[in-house]
């Protein structure tokens, strides 16, 4: 008996010695690592920018699956947030500010240890993006024994750090280069009412724009009665490679025509239908350009004649706000081309016996006018 007494009292001992020992350290840390990540700087920062896609590389919700995370409307730019609830505790995250394609700040909170977190962005000479990942806070006292007994806050938090910036790598290489591109040939696009913000942006921040001005229009649209007929699209009137600017308009296509009175930065129009050559792009917006090449060339090896007063139309099928993985992603990208002129049918006369006997008497006949054609709609002038 006074060995168990002499253990449990050496327990006891051990037990106040080690709460006095981490009483006595510092509870901040200050831990940073970096990876280069084999994608574009824009690719890992729109990652990076979007809470939705933590929970498929932070490693702590990776390798515990009863993690419950939840996300409100906004998950992406300053302002974000998401919250998460685990078996070891509750937590939340919000960005607090980012810099276009360079960096983001954000402040997480985890029972009781805070933290403040950067995210930081350089491109390589190769092409790819230095990822450098940065926590600095206070520790809970929980938190303090967690890492006094595991190697310290830098091994504990560090590890952390390191295995998420692999898992970050890994889903980005397949994200990015899972696409396919097919061109469908030509349709007909069929006309649609829609709201819209048009304005002039640089092509590469198209995309943002967008993530940015549709759910406005969504929620114009829902504040005055409206009913969205489809997915939100963007008709490119311009498209200038050279200078790296389009002028476009971002729109949501609604169940009737309406007018908007003046003042409002939210309008209304009519895209009326037109003949088009269709190509449908799965996977990320960083394969556009292939996808505008193959149509390109398709246009020209079956000698159809582009429309060129306006450059094209795309709609965003299956879009950021409704799936999180680039490679689910689909794009249907319309290019207006003219409509072919029918060549008019001659009809050989037909003579009766008792005319071919009398020819003298024959009256010519006549030639059967050409089928009449109904020219296709143009687009409207206020648009193109």
């Amino acid at each position: 008996m006074k060995i168990l007494k002499y253990l449990f009292l050496f327990a006891l001992l051990s037990l106040v010695a080690l709460t006095v020992f981490v009483a006595t350290q510092k509870g901040i840390f200050d831990v940073e690592r970096s990876k280069v990540i084999n994608s574009p700087r824009a690719t890992v920062y729109n990652y990076l920018n979007d809470f939705r896609n933590y929970e498929d590389f932070e490693s702590w919700s990776v390798e515990d699956p009863s993690i419950q995370m939840t996300f409100p409307n906004k998950t992406s730019g300053s302002g974000a947030s998401f919250y998460w609830d685990g078996v070891e505790g509750k937590g939340n995250a919000i960005i607090l500010k980012t810099k276009d394609g360079e960096s983001i700040e954000q402040k997480m909170k985890y029972e009781g240890t805070e933290a403040d977190v950067s995210w930081t962005l350089k491109d390589t000479l190769n092409g790819k993006t230095k990822v450098t990942w940065k926590g600095k806070g206070t520790m809970s006292f929980l938190f303090k024994i967690y890492t006094a007994l595991h190697g310290g806050s830098d091994r504990v938090i560090g590890t952390i750090y390191e295995k998420s910036l692999a898992n970050i790598d890994k889903n980005l290489d397949y994200e990015t280069k899972t696409y396919a591109v097919k061109v469908d040939g030509l349709v007909k696009k069929t006309e649609t009412p829609y709201i819209k913000q048009t304005f002039t942006s640089e092509i590469e921040k198209v995309n943002k724009n967008a993530r940015i001005v549709i759910p406005k229009l969504i929620h114009f649209s829902e504040t005055n009665g409206l009913s969205a007929s489809g997915k939100p699209f963007i008709i490119y009137h311009t498209y200038d490679t050279k200078t790296g600017l389009a002028k476009i308009s971002i729109c949501l296509p609604i169940n009737k025509e309406i007018s908007i009175s003046s003042g409002s930065d939210i309008l209304s129009g009519k895209l009326n239908g037109f003949d088009a050559v269709k190509t449908t792009l799965t996977g990320d917006y960083s394969h556009r350009n292939e996808a505008i090449a193959k149509t390109t060339a398709f246009i020209n090896k079956e000698k159809i004649t582009p429309e060129l007063s306006w450059s094209h139309l795309e709609i965003w099928t299956l879009s950021k706000l409704d799936v999180k993985g680039s490679s689910k992603l689909v794009t249907e990208i319309y290019f207006p081309v003219k409509p072919k002129v029918e060549e008019p049918i001659v009809t050989t006369p037909v003579y009766s016996p008792e005319t071919q006997a009398e020819p003298a008497q024959k009256k010519p006949a006549a030639t059967p006018a050409p089928a009449a054609t109904t020219p296709a709609k143009e687009e409207e002038q206020s648009e193109f």
